[in-house]
């Protein structure tokens, strides 16, 4: 009797966890017939918008860089119109003081011939007019500034960075830019060309000025266009080398720092050496003028390799500052 009740106990275990399971079951199968799910239709038209806002966000994209490019081309166009319209300026300065003072000369001569006098004066009153028409109603024609940068220097230095990131990309625009350079200048006492290791261009002016005029000039530009001595991408040593060997208290020197990048050390302790070797005159002016080109040859690169370029920036920025000159950073280098 006991056996028979022990099967009897088990027959009713079984039958009520089967209960329990299909009730469990019952529940779940209710549940998803009564859950609202999204028709298939509109998972569908989902994808579909997004592919249409994606699309339209190219467009736009595409829109947008073609503009940039033209903004581009537009700003390069402006830019190269300002430069020319900067040394046609300087041109007109340079005659308009040779021909003031012929002038001057001429009016406190007693012999001085009166056609020759008018002659003067309508040259004087035609450049004054162009210079006004260039610089506006408020120019001074006794500024010695061509677009920020002082041109009354009698002597001038070229340091130009040879690397092969410069020589392979930005060589014509540097080109462009030491011609321009020049044109400022329609006359000086003495020129000097050097890369950024100090080393002369023409060996035989080593150490001297080289003669300014016409044929020196074109004698430059036309060594420069081949010209690619060995640079460990550095201006300082060009320039210490530069002011050791041309600073002179009795003469006015510019010096043009044409480069993209510095790898050198301490900017601090170049700033502290050039200060050094640079001294000022009595009004706290120092003797020799640095002004800086930096042309944006390493902003092609990945922004991890935009460091020197970075640096090179810096480090002009300072030494223009610092002793008297101005640092242009140019927006293209092509």
């Amino acid at each position: 009797m006991s056996r028979r009740r022990k099967q009897r106990q088990s027959e009713e275990l079984n039958v009520s966890f089967l209960d329990v399971i299909c009730c469990g079951f019952g529940a779940i199968v209710l549940l998803l017939m009564i859950t609202k799910n999204a028709p298939p239709g509109a998972l569908e038209d989902s994808e579909q918008k997004l592919d249409g806002q994606v699309a339209a966000l190219q467009q736009q994209l595409f829109a947008i860089r073609g503009e940039t490019q033209v903004f581009n081309r537009q700003l390069n166009a402006k830019q190269e119109q300002l430069d020319t319209e900067r040394a046609r300026l300087a041109i007109l300065k340079s005659r308009y003081q040779q021909l003031q003072a012929r002038y001057t000369r001429l009016a406190n001569s007693s012999a001085a011939d009166s056609a020759l006098k008018g002659k003067l004066e309508l040259a004087l009153q035609q450049l004054s007019a162009e210079m006004e028409r260039l610089l506006g109603r408020s120019h001074q024609t006794k500024n010695s500034l061509v677009g920020g940068i002082p041109v009354d220097s009698e002597y001038i230095i070229f340091i130009i960075d040879t690397s092969g990131s410069m020589y392979n990309y930005a060589w014509s625009r540097m080109l462009d830019e030491l011609i321009a350079t020049l044109n400022i200048y329609p006359e000086v006492k003495g020129i000097q060309v050097m890369n950024d290791m100090g080393r002369y261009m023409f060996s035989s002016y080593a150490g001297q000025w080289i003669p300014d005029s016409s044929g020196r000039r074109q004698a430059i530009i036309k060594r420069l266009r081949s010209w690619n001595p060995f640079s460990n991408s550095s201006p300082v040593e060009g320039i210490e080398k530069a002011i050791r060997r041309y600073y002179d208290k009795k003469k006015k020197i510019s010096l043009y720092v044409f480069g993209d990048d510095f790898s050198g050390g301490s900017i601090r302790r170049v700033v502290k050496t050039v200060a050094r070797i640079n001294q000022a005159n009595a009004s706290g002016d120092r003797l020799v003028r640095i002004h800086a080109v930096g042309f944006p040859v390493l902003f092609d690169l990945p922004p991890n390799e935009q460091a020197s370029a970075y640096r090179y920036a810096a480090l002009m920025r300072e030494l223009a500052y610092e002793n008297g000159g101005t640092f242009v950073g140019l927006n293209d280098y092509r």
